[in-house]
């Protein structure tokens, strides 16, 4: 498949662009600022802005996915809805599937069932609570979107580690384990975004945690 990682310079998006290449597909990592480092061979790098519609149309025409791995900036969590919005249209006037990588607050917390995490404060401390609004924010506009989209949230701990290859899924719900540890390498959600590009699992929504 030919797969737009549009975030390609992330913690998300790299490790996507690794993942897809390394099934043999064929990548194409779009980032904003920063290009990203260490590509795997043979995979072109360009330029692009998620807001720039015109633009990411150009990059999205005859492919057959786009994952959307973009993360708004400390401070500037208010434009998600903007960027989310142009990427949607893109794809949608493309023809082609997105997959949006969001956040976890969007989520039921399994603890507690009828309440977000965002209202979780032993997921969502007050210090990130802006961001975290954000991708609630962020799955609603999807939801209001005609385009072909699915939102995966990850857990509510992600950070770099290992790839083990494995994972569960879960849909509205987070994926926590008996304690309420909710958690996953970056590397691994990674494999999920491509498990779910080659094998869509039929949910618009869903999350991944071990």
């Amino acid at each position: 498949m030919k797969i737009v990682v549009v975030g390609a310079a992330g913690m998300v998006g790299s490790r996507v662009v690794a993942e897809a290449a390394q099934r043999g597909h064929e990548p194409l990592a779009v980032y904003r600022t920063g290009q990203p480092s260490g590509l795997p061979s043979g995979v072109v790098a360009v330029r692009g802005d998620a807001d720039d519609r015109t633009r990411m149309s150009e990059l999205f025409s005859g492919t057959d996915a786009v994952v959307g791995a973009t993360r708004a900036p400390a401070g500037r969590e208010h434009t998600v809805a903007a960027s989310t919005t142009a990427l949607l249209d893109a794809a949608k006037g493309s023809g082609v599937r997105i997959l949006v990588v969001g956040g976890a607050a969007p989520l039921w917390n399994p603890r507690d069932p009828g309440r977000l995490v965002l209202d979780s404060p032993e997921y969502v401390p007050e210090s990130i609570r802006a961001v975290a609004q954000a991708s609630v924010t962020q799955l609603e506009v999807c939801r209001a979107h005609p385009a072909d989209w699915v939102y995966l949230s990850p857990p509510a701990l992600l950070r770099p580690g290992l790839r083990t290859g494995s994972y569960r899924r879960g849909t509205t719900t987070l994926v926590a384990d008996a304690a309420g540890l909710s958690e996953i390498s970056a590397e691994d959600l990674a494999v999920a975004v491509l498990d779910e590009l080659e094998n869509a699992g039929g949910d618009r929504q869903f999350t991944v945690g071990y």
